[in-house]
């Protein structure tokens, strides 16, 4: 990411790892441990599969902060050894130059990496039985094909290939150069890949069509090129008048290395392999404290199974954080017009699987955002009080295969939070035999449906109400019954009961009661007499739909319940598992919670889970306009008032640009 204000300077403890870092670190392991990655494409030596910045524990950063010794720079890496199938975990320290750690972790493969999915691409369109597989379907012209390698469940995985470090791919073909590559699935046609060789193991080919039926005539193009000129002018729409959005004397925020300051609040912002952008230690400046908030807020999961169990989607279950990463998957925001108005960028650093560094520029999109209304009133005797919302918005882009994930984290001047996500993108579609049936999925073009599926997001929320003892409460609204004391029935009620412990911390979002979840203070009394808390608004939450010991149950039990709590414990991450690539059964938050331990007055972590119960729709091809997903995280008796009263108003001129002959 960005280097420090001063280039003399250290990183901030916070920091991600640095180009430099990560070479040091890919060094030292090739020097102590034997890590020597392969000449590319050769099937031997080791890959790195992350190396990422070990944060400091919060005493010991709070000791920092107050003037003590700095903590120690750190990475935490996880590499596998190809001939061997073995994957290893360790630590390295930057300023003793050596590995403090290195162990073995059997039974488990570590996330895929960008290098095998481009190999595995490499090797199917040279191989001669899949060369052979595509002929068979009239398929001639190799460099229309597309192939796309997805990872396994243990479930789904073919029992002979288990203890090996498999793929699977789906075959594409293009209708022409430059044109869509995920418009035109090959049906029926699949490949098992071993990784760490990079041998085919077996071309399953199950023929979707009746010999001599031709394929669907499908319009699956999105690129204006490629787009028939018979649709386009068929809807053909003026063009917009230019909208500028200029600050012509500069942003309202600073940005300082990483350390961001807007309007009261301050955060650092982080990135890692894994979650992708990461926000650290949210504090908002009240008079004359400065109140902390949240110390980290990051996604830890996302798993998207779809619901379809034809022989072409079956295996496709994806845990696009905990198999590839966010971080391996954000985009550069110069590739597009990504973000509008006065802009600052942050670039990211990361690394190959030989453990060498490479920047994504301008990963990172911070600016302000005018979204209507603060607040207002109008009094017959004194006029109109208006104030203008202005948020800032930290946001990053993701593309995993097919689908885009556009993550924003946005703050308010009334100490809101919300966090924001939208997929959009192109969604996997099936050709179907004359006649056949699509029970489970949409009709979107000609003889093709896009399969149902679930976009379940797993937001780890690390919350530091005025401190890091808290206590999480439900909150919910009853109808009091019609009696002596509520005689119209009006009476409404809201009870707010602790959880006590992670068994009662296992909570299902309810929109009956409106159901809430406020992490509150328990040991600050406020001006007005109230514990300082911060609500979860739940929105967006999905329901699994999975019978309990279903694979997909079995592998991601966070998805069981809307919301998770709890104790903060610095290895504990990851809420289906630290190794999810081809996983049996979770290895997180179901076994962590077990233990049924007390979660009352102490350091939490909140898992939120929410998403997209995608039924598919034939307006969403061929190219999907944004679907749109949120939850907050709302001040209740943090403050003793409103904490926007101090906005200024907008001076008139600045709310509209006069336009010549236009009468008001």
């Amino acid at each position: 990411m960005s280097q420090p204000a001063d280039p003399s300077a250290q990183p901030f403890p916070l920091d991600p790892l640095t180009a430099s870092e990560i070479s040091a670190v890919a060094d030292i392991l090739r020097r102590e441990r034997g890590v020597v990655p392969g000449a590319p494409g050769a099937p031997a030596g080791w890959r790195f599969a992350s190396i990422e910045m070990l944060e400091p524990g919060k005493a010991e950063l709070a000791d920092f902060e107050a003037g003590g010794a700095r903590p120690a720079r750190r990475a935490e890496i996880v590499c596998f050894d190809r001939s061997a199938n073995a994957t290893y975990k360790g630590v390295v320290s930057l300023g003793d130059q050596r590995v403090e750690k290195f162990e073995h972790i059997p039974g488990v493969q570590a996330n895929f990496t960008v290098d095998e999915f481009a190999e595995c691409d490499q090797l199917l369109r040279a191989h001669p039985e899949v060369i052979a597989a595509l002929r068979n379907r009239g398929i001639t012209d190799l460099d229309l094909v597309f192939f796309d390698t997805w990872t396994y469940g243990d479930a789904v995985a073919p029992p002979e290939y288990r203890d090996r470090r498999i793929g699977w791919s789906d075959s594409w073909l293009k209708a022409a150069p430059g044109a869509n590559p995920y418009a035109r699935l090959v049906s029926g046609l699949h490949c098992v890949v071993d990784l760490n060789a990079m041998e085919l193991l077996r071309v399953e080919d199950e023929g979707a069509f009746a010999a001599g039926e031709p394929a669907p005539a499908v319009m699956g193009e999105y690129v204006p090129a490629h787009i028939p000129e018979r649709i386009l002018a068929a809807s053909r729409r003026e063009p917009l008048k230019p909208l500028h959005v200029t600050q012509p004397e500069g942003p309202s925020f600073t940005l300082e290395g990483n350390l961001l300051r807007w309007q009261n609040w301050s955060l650092r912002v982080g990135f890692n392999h894994r979650e992708g952008m990461t926000l650290h230690t949210v504090r908002y400046r009240d008079g004359e404290r400065e109140r902390s908030i949240a110390h980290r807020l990051s996604f830890a999961e996302m798993i998207v199974p779809y619901r379809d169990p034809s022989p072409d989607h079956f295996r496709r279950t994806a845990f696009d954080i905990g198999e590839w990463g966010l971080g391996f998957m954000t985009t550069s925001l110069t590739l597009g017009c990504d973000c509008l108005g006065e802009i600052r960028y942050l670039d990211a650093v990361l690394h190959n699987s030989r453990g060498e560094p490479y920047t994504i520029a301008q990963a990172i999109c911070i600016h302000e955002e005018d979204d209507a209304v603060l607040w207002k009133h109008v009094d017959h005797d004194i006029g109109a009080e208006v104030r203008r919302m202005r948020r800032l918005t930290v946001s990053f882009h993701v593309t995993v295969a097919n689908y885009e994930y556009l993550v924003y984290w946005r703050l308010y001047q009334d100490g809101n939070i919300e966090c924001e996500v939208r997929a959009t993108g192109i969604m996997v579609t099936t050709p179907l035999p004359a006649g056949a049936p699509n029970p489970n999925g949409t009709l979107v073009d000609e003889r093709t449906y896009a399969p149902f599926h679930q976009h379940f997001l797993v937001a780890r929320l690390d919350m530091d109400v005025d401190g890091p003892r808290n206590t999480v409460v439900v909150s919910e609204s009853f109808a009091e019954p019609i009696g002596p004391a509520n005689p119209h029935g009006l009476s409404l009620v809201v009870t707010n009961t602790p959880l006590r412990t992670e068994g009662e911390a296992r909570q299902d979002v309810n929109f009956a009661t409106q159901r809430a979840w406020k992490v509150v203070n328990p040991n600050v009394v406020t001006g007005i007499g109230a514990h300082p808390a911060y609500k979860l608004v739940p929105s967006g939450a999905i329901p699994p739909m999975f019978e309990p010991g279903s694979p997909v149950l079995e592998r991601a039990g966070v998805i069981a319940h809307t919301l998770w709590v709890t104790p903060n414990q610095r290895d504990e991450r990851w809420p289906a598992g630290e190794f999810v690539n081809q996983s049996a059964r979770d290895t997180g938050l179901t076994r962590w919670t077990a233990a049924d331990r007390p979660i009352e007055n102490t350091d939490v972590v909140l898992w939120y889970v929410f998403g997209i119960h995608h039924i598919t729709r034939a307006e969403d091809w061929p190219v999907m306009p944004v679907d749109v997903v949120s939850f907050w995280l709302k001040p209740f008796g943090f403050f003793d008032r409103n904490p926007a009263l101090d906005v200024a108003g907008s001076p008139p001129d600045a709310c509209h640009t006069p336009v010549a002959g236009a009468h008001h």
